[in-house]
């Protein structure tokens, strides 16, 4: 298992639920340089390995994500504005950010569904990193707020982007324009979150089962579930369906259809092969 400084890798074997944990909480989770650097390499060995199902995104400390590490954005904006070219650092500074948001678009490029469980503080990059989960859950005390403009800056790594389309584009604006913290029970109110716990023993033991559950489905029909779904935000409806026809054209050879018949049948859990 790959090491990392930023990030924690926790092997449940032989469950096929792992977690993907943010691991420095003296400065609670706050996102430093190289965290984009090791949070795409992280999802990308656990979505190439079989013995994963779930990927659960988690937090070590109090606090899930305090947003940018300002120290790393000092640095960014000092190295950017190096140089005599306002041109060449405005193209260095897009590739920064670029190479940013490849690293939370990593999420949503991950075949296996990851799972945001979120407790204390969520703030600007840590708001930008659940959007582009799956499923978010969190305690009750957790609170949220999309930071940027008070930071005099838009934020840029997929908040006002994926935002809208879960809570609501006046929601999305709301939150985006006032930077206003708001609490566990209105994200839950708004869809931001599915479900929130009294604790986060009680959230961790809650989403594990969830992410249980999902793991005993069929591997092909949850990464397909997965991809049609965001694939089919940015298509017509008509478009949508054409993709999921030819998806499940493919889907429809699997084993994993007559194992669920057999299952029935014999009155059993179904068994599917690992990816």
């Amino acid at each position: 298992m790959e090491k990392y400084t930023s990030l924690e890798i926790i092997d449940n074997s032989p469950s096929p639920v792992f977690i993907l944990r943010l691991n420095t909480p003296r400065r609670s989770n706050a996102l430093s340089s190289q965290f984009f650097q090791e949070f795409p390499a992280a999802l990308s060995s656990l979505d190439q390995n079989p013995n994963v199902a779930v990927i659960i995104l988690s937090a070590k400390g109090n606090n899930f994500c305090a947003g940018f590490d300002l120290k790393a954005l000092a640095s960014l904006t000092a190295d950017i504005h190096t140089g005599s070219d306002p041109a060449r650092s405005a193209e260095r500074s897009r590739r920064h950010i670029k190479f940013m948001q490849d690293a939370i678009s990593a999420i949503e490029h991950c075949r296996k569904p990851v799972i945001a469980a979120v407790q204390g503080a969520c703030i600007g990059g840590g708001v930008d990193m659940i959007t582009a989960c799956d499923m978010r859950f969190c305690t009750e005390d957790a609170y949220f707020c999309v930071k940027e403009v008070d930071l005099a800056i838009t934020a840029d790594l997929g908040s006002l982007q994926r935002l809208p389309g879960i809570v609501g584009y006046g929601n999305a604006m709301d939150l985006a324009l006032t930077a206003r913290t708001f609490s566990g029970s209105e994200a839950k109110a708004m869809g931001l979150v599915s479900k929130t716990f009294g604790s986060k023993a009680d959230m961790d033991e809650g989403v594990g089962a969830i992410a249980e559950g999902i793991a005993a489905k069929s591997g092909l029909a949850v990464i397909g579930t997965k991809r049609v779904m965001i694939t089919s935000r940015e298509m017509r409806l008509n478009e949508g369906l054409d993709y999921v026809a030819t998806w499940n054209s493919a889907l429809f050879l699997s084993n994993d259809l007559k194992e669920v018949a057999a299952a029935r049948a014999q009155n059993r859990k179904p068994s599917f092969s690992k990816l």
